[in-house]
């Protein structure tokens, strides 16, 4: 093996990481600014918790443990650590200015590029997250319809419209989760019901246009096709599947365009961004709609969202994305089948956004297995999920090579557990929890 993989993994032990978990459990409300970035979505004990500096699809944590990154910052890096493309635009924007007090021209040519990429673009406002642009889409809809309910499939942020449907609905008023509902992908009948139970009622169906199935028969269609004739927008969140799946998200990939889409994961490589795009007869809703961010022209971030549009234009950024990811998915696959796990282990979804699951004997999920597999990854090296992984433009042959060789190591691991009359005592530290219990099991969210 090549010694620039023998070196990977916890060869330096993880005091700094607990000193600073010790520090920031005393400041910081459940300790961590993102619950994707937390050590709840790890094995706690055994993975690092804090990670100083990144290059390519390599990261080196506070104890300088190397490992190669399959969460990618909650996936908005496409192009890896440290693309001098992207690095190279924002430091030249530095020197002239990060934020000013009117209106910077990138706003107008980041705006007009991305209106030439995504199909339902023709007017295009910025934020600084999903959350944002999730939330302004909302309230657009229901002011141009005249309706307050909204009808949901996937993940969409942080606002109370959307998490009052999660096991997290903590402080939001009974009348904000009332109105908001969810249905089944690839199940018309979920969504149909939904607008016979309330009439008149939706101002919109806003959903990712695909998570890890393919929409079957139509589906997209025929989800475009009832809400218009209920009278509602449809909005496509492409946070994830937006500059992977194509440039132009799954609307482009699946030919289905809706009347408005958020994107921002992808564009600007880890730099903050949220775009709502949509119909102008739509967008313009926004005279009188209240959206309005003191960073949504911050020029560093456009900066680097410009060169990221230029990059995809000029390399095969898509083509790469799904060649790699097929290695990985085809890799784990091949697996799976010699090693006969395939009834507790399942790998689905898109070379580009794909999900694995580990289920007890029946399909129960099984976290302990999920954990397990997940220690013995980081154990060589690697980060990732215990579900959802991706890959980014900067992963090389030989790292995707090797993370084919380590899921082997690590489902051998796994497989002895399942043979073992104590699986538990193959797991070295805390088996991490879902951010949202239920929610990953019903393949609605990677998180």
């Amino acid at each position: 093996m090549s010694s620039t993989f023998t070196k990977l993994g916890n060869r330096h032990g993880l005091k700094g990481t607990d000193d600073l978990w010790q520090r920031a459990q005393k400041v910081i409300p459940a300790g961590t600014q993102t619950l994707s970035k937390g050590p709840g979505c790890f094995v706690d004990g055994f993975s690092p918790k804090y990670l100083k500096r990144g290059k390519g699809a390599r990261v080196w944590d506070v104890d300088d443990n190397e490992f190669i990154d399959y969460c990618l910052a909650c996936f908005p890096l496409t192009l890896g650590y440290g693309h001098p493309a992207i690095d190279n635009a924002i430091q030249r924007q530095l020197a002239d200015g990060i934020t000013f007090s009117m209106m910077h021209p990138l706003e107008v040519e980041v705006a007009e590029r991305l209106t030439r990429v995504i199909p339902c673009a023709e007017m295009v406002r910025f934020a600084k997250n999903g959350s944002d642009v999730t939330a302004a889409a909302v309230r657009l809809a229901r002011h141009i319809t005249g309706r307050e309910r909204v009808a949901c499939f996937g993940y969409h942020g942080a606002q109370d419209w959307y998490i009052a449907t999660t096991d997290r609905n903590f402080g939001i008023p009974g009348a904000v989760r009332a109105l908001t509902h969810t249905f089944k992908y690839n199940d018309l009948d979920s969504l149909h019901a939904l607008f016979k139970a309330h009439p008149g009622e939706f101002a919109c169906v806003i959903m990712e246009p695909s998570i890890f199935e393919s929409p079957r028969d139509g589906f997209l269609d025929e989800v475009k096709a009832l809400t218009h004739a209920n009278g509602a927008l449809l909005v496509f969140d492409e946070m994830l599947t937006g500059f992977r799946m194509a440039q132009g998200g799954g609307q482009e990939y699946f030919g289905v365009v809706p009347d408005l889409a958020t994107f921002g994961k992808g564009i600007a490589n880890g730099m903050p961004l949220g775009v709502l795009v949509g119909r102008a007869e739509f967008m313009q809703g926004f005279d009188k709609v209240f959206f309005s961010t003191t960073y949504g022209g911050e020029a560093l971030t456009l900066a680097a969202a410009a060169a990221g549009l230029d990059f995809y234009a000029e390399n095969d950024v898509i083509e790469t994305l799904w060649r790699s990811g097929k290695t990985l998915l085809d890799g784990f696959s091949r697996h799976v089948a010699a090693k006969k796990l395939g009834a507790h282990v399942s790998v689905a979804g898109f070379p580009v956004r794909m999900q694995l699951g580990f289920h007890d004997i029946g399909g129960v999920p099984s976290h302990l297995h999920a954990a397990i597999y997940q220690q013995e990854m980081f154990r060589r090296g690697i980060i990732c999920y215990t579900g959802v992984m991706s890959v980014s433009y900067a992963h090389t042959d030989a790292e995707l090579a090797y993370t084919v060789k380590s899921f082997g190591e690590a489902l051998d691991v796994l497989a002895a557990a399942i043979a073992s009359n104590d699986p538990e005592s193959f797991l070295e530290g805390k088996a991490p929890v879902p951010v949202f219990r239920g929610l990953r099991e019903q393949r609605a969210t990677g998180n």
